[in-house]
């Protein structure tokens, strides 16, 4: 039987394929841009035939599963997250989603020894000649769901990218037990606009880039900025590996930023395990030698990572304690995003031979018309430690930039309060006063203002 017959074979209706799916099942929704969406439909029909099906995914993008539409009670459908967006964290508020913690470069592993799933439905490009089906904008941990999974199923559509590999970028009509046919269109998220704050942040990491520099840029504005920044610099001979491929990486290439010239793995390739923006990424990335999707146990892996030399890390986060802890997940107990990524970047960047990994966060944020502090004497009840004190090494704001790295924990709070919006900064101090990591030393005193730069300096 030829591939074009075995395609054929396997080719049924949204309706026929999910019948795969039996009560107390766990069903697999994809990532990011290409997550299933009429097999999505198809499966909430059946709401009434079915209970405690468990259902997983990562960001979702394209809005609320119609499954979650379908049953607000979770009886019948449990949904699932490995890294919420913006539409998981309202449903995660609501009760009607729940987190599922990770260490991205650590997932492959976890779906082939420890996570059930008994149906695969992954949205794909089409089959090639050869009978694979391309993953496209997210490889991530694909492969490793289609290795476990009972049934696979692919929703298969015209519409997606063909992304290169790399590796596990693909799987074979072989291992494939039904298709279904799609046309949705590609969910975009364009980047945040960079704020001021963001712009002096990222003029601050500015200085500290190299040529020859490996670079790994989060999402947000702060990151967006500091890309559109390379790409107007002087910077040459970039290579980029990272975890997501977005716009600004886009800029880079186009002003001719990026040759991957110097790196020391996958040199002239830019590596990525999914890709994530706006129209103007996923063309860059379709059928683009130049680029190479790879599965996150490898663009993640530390000791991957830290093969480059001159890795540059840039991530966001959302408060830090005078010890130095990093959240950067959740809001209290409040889940608003995931570790995702963030650890391991920080930890193989620091690894790599002249690599510096930064996060970043603006000194304070609006709450309800009032001004609160991102810097805190200790970390908001509940929330999230994503990186631990002895991973971080340069924490940026716009009032300054510290590396924590070798510093004892009055250097630490010394250093960290450095950063605070100088409004806070006397509470701090009387704060680490209390915790006992607070020394007199000739850098500031708690009896007058402190003798901190200005955001301009």
């Amino acid at each position: 039987m030829s591939y074009a017959e075995e395609y054929r074979a396997k080719l049924v209706t949204p309706e026929e394929a999910v019948r795969a799916v039996r009560s107390g099942d766990w069903v697999e929704y994809g990532q990011f841009a290409t997550q299933t969406v009429i097999l999505d439909k198809a499966l909430a029909a059946r709401r009434d035939e079915l209970r405690d099906v468990k259902i997983r995914a990562t960001t979702r993008i394209l809005g609320v599963p119609e499954v979650v539409r379908a049953d607000p009670t979770t009886k019948h459908f449990a949904y699932h997250n490995l890294h919420f967006s913006g539409v998981d964290r309202k449903l995660h508020d609501q009760g009607l989603c729940w987190f599922v913690p990770i260490l991205y470069h650590e997932v492959p592993r976890y779906y082939r020894e420890n996570c059930d799933v008994d149906v695969a439905m992954l949205a794909t490009a089409p089959m090639n000649e050869d009978g694979y089906f391309n993953f496209s904008l997210s490889n991530s941990f694909s492969r490793a769901i289609c290795d476990r999974a009972k049934t696979v199923i692919l929703e298969v559509n015209s519409e997606l990218p063909i992304c290169l590999g790399g590796r596990e970028e693909s799987v074979h009509i072989s291992d494939v037990d039904l298709v279904v046919e799609a046309d949705w269109k590609v969910p975009e998220l364009p980047a945040a606009a960079p704020s001021e704050v963001d712009q002096r942040i990222a003029r601050r990491i500015m200085g500290e880039i190299e040529d020859g520099s490996c670079l790994q840029l989060g999402i947000g504005g702060m990151p967006n900025a500091v890309g559109s920044m390379i790409a107007r610099s002087g910077l040459t001979d970039l290579g980029i590996h990272t975890e997501m491929f977005c716009d600004s990486m886009v800029e880079l290439a186009e002003m001719g930023r990026v040759t991957g010239a110097k790196k020391t793995l996958d040199r002239f390739k830019v590596v990525y395990t999914f890709c994530l923006g706006t129209k103007r990424a996923y063309e860059f990335v379709n059928r683009n030698p130049a680029c190479a999707s790879y599965s996150v146990d490898y663009t993640n892996d530390p000791f991957f990572i830290a093969h480059n030399d001159k890795v540059v890390a840039i991530n966001n986060c959302v408060e830090m304690d005078l010890f130095g802890q990093v959240c950067s997940e959740s809001s209290g107990t409040r889940q608003i995003s995931g570790t995702g990524g963030q650890l391991d970047f920080t930890y193989g960047a620091y690894r790599s031979r002249g690599g510096k990994a930064f996060l970043c966060m603006s000194s304070t944020y609006d709450r309800k018309g009032a001004v609160v502090s991102r810097i805190k004497p200790l970390l908001t009840e509940g929330a999230i430690v994503t990186v631990p004190r002895s991973f971080v090494s340069y924490v940026v704001t716009e009032y300054g930039m510290a590396n924590l790295k070798g510093m004892s924990t009055w250097q630490r709070a010394e250093a960290i309060i450095s950063l605070a919006h100088p409004a806070f900064r006397e509470d701090l101090i009387k704060a680490a006063e209390r915790m006992g990591i607070w020394r007199r030393s000739s850098r500031v005193s708690s009896e007058g203002a402190p003798p901190y730069p200005s955001p301009e300096s």
